[in-house]
């Protein structure tokens, strides 16, 4: 599914955050949003979705403007916001129930998709008797099951600690080349925006607009990211970060907190 932002602006009361946004992205594209926050990248992910309405412009998804939300477009937030009285699977297999799926059919695909994030043996646990890596997965499991044609991701990993959030970055990745979703995300990680991203739009502060527009090849990419040093540095410079060539003692959640 193609989706076409039109002059997208976006204001909360005499507030401008969005200042026309015009941008599309691919089927199967995965483009990441960075820049400082409170720019709005997050509102254009609920306009995306249809849970927001812009102030003036609209969204096209393969030409039909969105006007609310629809099964063909997932939202994930950062919290997994999994529902605590039911299992991982009974979560999982939720999301299809609501589309009338029957429970049976339901129960064995949330099975299934939980094996694929590796959450196997892990079925009939309670969120709150499994790691928050792990609560993420079953979150992943649940965007995925109901194959969107769009996955708008709203700094889904932000919460986890470095090496879980790698982990889980290559099992998005494996997930998304799997399926092919459109997908719009949203991070303050600009290692995993290089990551994950076949281009990355970088936002200045509000009331936003892009200050620069990367493309990336997306075949072969690991987490060393060797290659994309220079382009690291300059997304790090358009948000006013300074570089661990001037701070190596910085790490990169530091340099963004600066």
């Amino acid at each position: 599914m193609n989706l076409s932002f039109q002059h997208v602006e976006k204001q909360f009361g005499n507030l401008p955050v969005v200042a026309d946004f015009q941008r599309d992205v691919q089927a199967g594209e995965l483009v990441a949003l960075v820049g400082p926050s409170g720019c709005g990248k997050s509102t254009l992910l609920h306009i995306a979705a249809g849970l927001e309405h812009p102030s003036k412009g609209q969204v096209l998804a393969d030409g039909k403007p969105v006007s609310r939300p629809d099964p063909s477009r997932m939202l994930m937030f950062q919290e997994n916001a999994l529902y605590p009285w039911l299992t991982l699977s009974q979560n999982v297999a939720m999301a299809l129930e609501l589309q009338k799926i029957s429970r049976s059919k339901a129960r064995s695909q949330a099975v299934a998709w939980l094996e694929k994030v590796q959450l196997k043996g892990f079925e009939d646990y309670f969120p709150h008797q499994v790691s928050g890596g792990m609560r993420q997965r079953c979150a992943l499991a649940r965007a995925f099951v109901t194959h969107p044609e769009v996955l708008l991701l709203d700094e889904p990993f932000g919460a986890l600690d470095a090496l879980t959030r790698m982990t889980l970055q290559d099992a998005l990745r494996d997930l998304i080349q799997e399926t092919r979703p459109t997908v719009l995300l949203v991070t303050h990680d600009v290692d995993e925006a290089l990551f994950l991203a076949d281009r990355i739009l970088v936002f200045s502060a509000r009331p936003s607009r892009v200050l620069k527009e990367f493309r990336l090849s997306a075949s072969g990419k690991t987490h060393d990211l060797s290659d994309f040093s220079a382009t690291r540095r300059e997304i790090l410079e358009l948000l006013g970060i300074v570089t661990e060539d001037t701070h190596p003692s910085l790490s990169l959640a530091e340099e963004l907190a600066a």
